[in-house]
């Protein structure tokens, strides 16, 4: 594999998300999945493997894998779950390039409340003006297309699906964005419920200033990807060999 081809380049991209998601505190144990379709194979998808912590997942180690749950390249299982999520969102979605799923504790916490909403009450709030669902209908442990398709349903044309008492679903056009969204997602849930643990009323913005700052953000189309090369940079620094492409 050439450090310059694309497939390379994803797998590159997609450890970069799973081993900055340990630093930033979005993973839970061996569980959870980022996945994103092959470039140039869409039929094909990328995503991590069963059993390993995402600290010591290197690109070499991710599966490739179709909508099916066959493997098609790499020696590692896959979680089932991940094929009834991942899967079903990409093959539902075409804009879900990359799809990535945490029980990340700030964000589920709001999950868990009854009608829990990201509420615009803070500057990282408005960027997700107008871009959640949320899933109401917890249908159990996903070990089913029909519980996978229902979830692509309630996300619709939202980049972000909250499940209740499950989790949060993030997807996008690139991972360097859908990471960048699912770090500010669980900073912005993190914000409100210290916010609410003091009692008092949250500030809530009219919704004329919420779109403007929301579009003043969207604006902004280098940001997600500064942060995301600056990830790299200090996995470079702190974690020699992450980007080791054999097992």
């Amino acid at each position: 594999m050439l450090a310059n081809d694309p497939v390379t380049q994803a797998r590159i991209d997609l450890t970069t998300a799973l081993r900055a998601a340990v630093r930033h505190g979005l993973n839970e144990g061996v569980c959870n999945h980022f996945s994103m379709v092959v470039p140039g194979r869409e039929e094909l998808f990328l995503v991590n493997p069963q059993g390993l912590h995402w600290s010591e997942i290197t690109p070499g180690d991710l599966v490739m894998a179709d909508g099916e749950g066959n493997v098609v390249e790499g020696k590692h299982r896959v979680e089932a779950t991940a094929f009834y999520i991942h899967a079903r969102i990409h093959a539902g979605n075409p804009r879900a390039k990359v799809v990535l799923h945490t029980h990340m504790p700030y964000a589920t916490a709001l999950a868990s409340i009854r009608d829990g909403r990201i509420e615009m009450c803070t500057q990282n709030a408005f960027r997700y003006w107008n871009r959640v669902a949320y899933d109401e209908d917890y249908g159990g442990v996903a070990l089913s297309n029909d519980e996978g398709d229902r979830m692509c349903r309630a996300m619709g044309d939202k980049d972000v699906l909250v499940l209740r008492t499950h989790g949060v679903i993030v997807a996008g056009p690139t991972v360097a964005k859908a990471y960048d969204d699912l770090y500010y997602l669980e900073r912005t849930a993190m914000v409100q419920v210290l916010a609410m643990q003091t009692g008092r009323p949250l500030a809530q913005i009219d919704v004329a200033t919420v779109a403007q700052a929301a579009g003043q953000i969207a604006a902004d189309t280098e940001q997600a990807a500064l942060h995301f090369e600056s990830l790299k940079r200090l996995l470079d620094r702190d974690e020699p060999g992450w980007r080791r492409l054999s097992t």
